[in-house]
């Protein structure tokens, strides 16, 4: 084994997102341009001499031989150790357990989430923390500013490390140890959960699928619902991770799962369903004939979350994405909760949840968590409804009405135009933009404008301020529009519009959102003329 020391230059275009650096696969393969990365993740921190790191991915193509790479430069830096999940395996919410349970110096994740897998399609990588979350804006810059710094980085000329045996190996003068991925994770779940409950529920003929996606967390779900509570064999779909995902789109949502989706709303629906993501992180909630919205979700978990043992004694606090609809803000308010709005991106939750301000936390992209770890959480969100649905003994529909019943309902839908040109996703920014200082007082279908801002966001706990975090505008019938250019895409532009209006009266909760926000819709097209400037005659995914 050697330490060698290669030249390199700065390659453009590194500048981490909400959820580190994402882009095509072939981009990471290029010469220099993962090594450049992980360099400047390793400056960026102070450098690695010394230091424990978690390493894992959720099994998409190039993941075993980034890891490696990975091994191999840390080995060179001087690092401690690494603890990587075998096969290379660890879902997001695992690896930040697994950082907490350690208490390492932070983890490299490798994942591009939902996004598509294969040699032509996404990969990602992102720091996580010692508190097991990803990394703050400033660390994120510094590891912006180390790329275009960068002159040479240190490798380790070695053979390649077993993923596959577990134990602890060396690689040069650092320990490599290999992990069970699921073990942990299960067991910090058995400590949240009521699994005798559970088990109960499935014994008495309760019937579920959970689509895996092929992706990581298959052999979690698999573990967990079907051998340690009782779930028949079969329940978990897909439940082999796959390096291109069985060629499908890991985004639990009701176009790419739609298999799922049909068979809930068809004559042979079973009781429970879920789906989750590439790397484990996001959820997908359903019933016979009920599809459940990630922010009716989450106000129905922190309504609810006191079923389960781990929220017994109550919630400290709830704290949602800006543009997730305001439906948990009514819970907090009737339970005399704190709620905080925060800018998209989970780091956000951090500071949060490690000054004891609130227990959960969710956004609209499908993500809900607590402070049990530093990440959003797709099975545990499974496992949270599973213990609701045991201890209440309402379906999934019954709990819904009977939230909508207490609270009313807040109608809310995401429009997304995919892959928009960046130059005409800015003009429609640039649009909305130019208009919110004269909106207020202008009548539409949705009503009369009340507000319109960009949002910006003082940090409660180290008053650090982030800006430019989405555009807003309000009507006095309780209406809202949000629109934000998503960071998770690796081409073009994402342009999300998100579309809320709230029911308060009982016999109209029931309605299709889409109808029920149509005003709403129309409202938005006028005010960001978003069609005629794309080109688009309407949203790629509605969810």
């Amino acid at each position: 084994m050697q330490r060698v020391t290669v030249a390199t230059a700065p390659i453009d275009g590194q500048k981490p997102g909400t959820s580190g650096l994402r882009k095509k696969t072939r981009v990471f393969m290029e010469p220099h341009y993962l090594e450049n990365f992980v360099q400047s993740i390793f400056t960026g921190i102070g450098g690695a001499a010394g230091k424990t790191f978690v390493v894992g991915g959720d099994g998409r193509y190039f993941n075993d031989r980034a890891i490696q790479v990975i091994l191999r430069m840390a080995a060179a830096s001087g690092a401690a150790k690494v603890i990587v999940g075998q096969n290379g395996l660890l879902s997001t919410p695992a690896a930040s357990n697994m950082i907490r349970k350690r208490a390492t110096d932070g983890g490299i994740i490798l994942s591009a989430s939902h996004n598509p897998g294969g040699i032509d399609a996404d990969f990602g990588i992102k720091f996580n923390m010692p508190n097991g979350g990803p990394a703050p804006e400033d660390v994120t810059n510094r590891i912006f500013a180390a790329t275009g710094e960068i002159a040479s980085y240190d490798i380790l000329e070695a053979q390649d490390v077993d993923l596959a045996q577990l134990g602890e190996t060396a690689l040069g003068e650092m320990v490599v140890e290999i992990v069970d991925p699921v073990e942990d994770y299960a067991a910090l779940m058995e400590t949240l959960f009521d699994f005798d409950a559970i088990h109960g529920l499935f014994a008495g003929g309760f019937t579920m699928c959970f689509d895996a996606m092929h992706a990581v967390t298959g052999p979690y779900a698999t573990e967990i619902l079907e051998r340690r509570l009782g779930a028949p064999a079969g329940t978990v779909w897909n439940g082999v991770p796959s390096q291109d995902f069985g060629k499908g789109h890991p985004d639990p949502n009701p176009i790419w799962a739609k298999p799922l989706v049909d068979l809930v709303m068809g004559a042979d629906a079973p009781d429970f369903a879920a789906a989750s993501d590439g790397d484990g992180d996001r959820n997908m909630i359903l019933g016979k004939g009920v599809y459940v919205t990630p922010s009716d979700s989450l106000a129905v978990l922190a309504a609810n979350a006191h079923l389960a043992p781990g929220y017994a004694q109550g919630l400290a606090g709830v704290a949602r994405s800006m543009p997730t609809s305001e439906a948990v803000d009514r819970v907090a308010a009737a339970k005399g909760l704190s709620c905080f709005e925060t800018p998209t991106g989970w780091k956000f939750f951090g500071n949060l949840l490690d000054d004891g301000r609130i227990t959960l936390c969710g956004e609209e992209s499908a993500g809900t968590g607590s402070d049990h770890v530093r990440e959003k959480d797709g099975l545990w969100a499974v496992l949270l409804w599973l213990n609701i649905l045991a201890v209440s003994g309402k379906s999934v529909a019954e709990l819904l009405q009977d939230h909508w019943a207490e609270y009313g309902r807040n109608f809310y839908t995401r429009h997304d135009y995919e892959a928009v040109e960046t130059d005409k996703a800015n003009a429609v920014m640039d649009t909305v933009r130019g208009k919110l200082a004269d909106l207020p007082g202008q009548s539409f279908p949705a009503g009369t404008v009340s507000s319109a801002d960009e949002f910006a966001y003082d940090d409660p706990v180290d008053s650090s301020r982030s800006e430019g975090q989405g555009l807003r505008v309000r009507f006095d019938t309780g209406a809202r529009v949000v629109f934000r250019l998503s960071g998770t895409g690796t081409e073009g532009a994402t342009i999300r519009v998100y579309l809320e209006a709230y029911e308060g009266d009982a016999p109209k909760v029931a309605g299709d959102p889409e109808e029920a926000l149509s005003a709403v819709i129309a409202s938005a097209e006028t005010i960001s003329n978003l069609r005629a400037i794309t080109g688009r005659s309407g949203p790629d995914v509605t969810t």
